[in-house]
């Protein structure tokens, strides 16, 4: 027995508060999502100066931008002035500025404050230290990412280093060469459940006998509970009727040349905490980015990455879509079915972990320490 009174076999899952408290939830947005870095945007979303895109990362919202030198900027999305939303849209282009529908402060894509009215009687108001508020910012796979920390914690060691640690090594995922990769799909699920159940679900493969059987078709390892990612660098490795990763084992499309014939054939899946999962198959790459809203929903946007001429050539993309929407749809069922239950009176000291998912506790204590909570084991 364990010194929580459970058999070896089991590990304590978090309690249900964590899943349903709104202040711990705050506290995860003040000390998660608003400290570490945050995956933001595609970079092609911002191919053009004046391209931007709004994203709300913990309790603010932040205003992701490329500006002249074609460098990526990241604001918060308030007017210096009085405080007014400065766009409200989710993206868009500006030819070269961005103006405050209010009283008309207007910044230029470098965030400097470049106009306002009778803003010549007021030389005393400097226009670097009235732009716009920047945030730390890194271009990496594609993506762009946000930090909003004062001093951000190391880019290389919290997400590089989470590829290392799945992996074994950051050249593998290398050899997808994601940032070349285009967006052939994506879409956005409104999930009505709290981050850590996806979080959880994603790591995990115990459930995926009981819930996804076209996946464990193409993955027939998967239909023995462990998933992916319970080893490091380990790739589930495809049935040896498949001849693609999609809805009915049928051809994918074309493989992307850098895929060694080690990785050829496998699916890896990555967690990059706090909100990322990349899915790493040999002829696309599926990106998940979580934007948690409240305690019980979150906002998961999934990108379906091919290359360059699969998406321009209109190749049909439709049964290597449909695999892993429908295993997205299945998994977040399977969270909303669990969110009530988070705040039942039954599970107020939480659920237990069986062996092969007993690498969530990691997850569990991480949690944790970035709460500064007690440890339940």
């Amino acid at each position: 027995m364990t010194p929580t009174g459970l058999p070896d076999s089991l590990i304590a899952t978090l309690p249900g508060s964590y899943y349903t408290d709104p202040g711990i939830f705050a506290q995860e947005q003040e000390r998660i999502f608003e400290a570490m870095w945050f995956c933001a945007a595609r970079s092609s979303e911002l191919g053009r100066p004046g391209a931007f895109r709004t994203v709300d990362v913990g309790r603010e919202s932040i205003l992701v931008t490329r500006s002249r030198d074609h460098a990526v900027r990241a604001f918060h999305n308030v007017c210096r002035h009085r405080g007014a939303r400065l766009l409200t849209e989710e993206g868009g282009e500006v030819r070269r500025a961005f103006q405050c529908p209010y009283h008309a402060w207007t910044y230029d894509l470098d965030g400097r404050l470049v106009a306002a009215p009778n803003l010549t009687k007021m030389p005393d108001v400097g226009r670097t230290e009235y732009g716009l508020v920047p945030v730390h910012v890194r271009e990496w796979l594609g993506y762009v990412w946000v930090c909003l920390a004062e001093d951000p914690p190391s880019f290389e060691e919290q997400v590089v280093g989470a590829v290392v640690t799945r992996l074994g090594d950051v050249a593998s995922l290398e050899r997808y060469g994601i940032e070349d990769l285009r967006v052939g799909r994506r879409i956005v699920y409104d999930v009505r459940a709290n981050w850590k159940l996806i979080v959880e679900n994603f790591m995990e493969c115990y459930h995926c006998a009981t819930i996804h059987p076209e996946l464990i078709e193409v993955l027939p390892e998967f239909a023995d509970g462990y998933a992916a990612q319970y080893y490091v660098g380990h790739g589930a490795e495809f049935g040896a009727d498949v001849e693609g990763f999609t809805v009915d084992g049928s051809p994918g499309l074309d493989r992307i040349p850098g895929v060694s014939a080690a990785q050829d054939r496998r699916y890896y899946a990555i967690t990059i905490r706090p909100q990322v999962f990349v899915n790493l198959v040999p002829d696309h790459v599926i990106f998940h980015r979580m934007y948690p809203v409240a305690a019980d929903r979150t906002v998961v946007e999934c990108d379906w990455l091919y290359l360059e001429e699969v998406v321009a050539g209109g190749r049909d993309l439709s049964r290597s879509v449909e695999l892993f929407d429908r295993v997205n749809r299945q998994d977040f069922e399977a969270c909303e079915r669990c969110q009530p239950a988070m705040g039942s009176r039954i599970y107020a000291k939480g659920g237990v972990l069986v062996p092969s998912e007993h690498h969530i506790a990691g997850f569990h204590d991480w949690v944790h320490e970035r709460l500064g909570t007690a440890q339940p084991r």
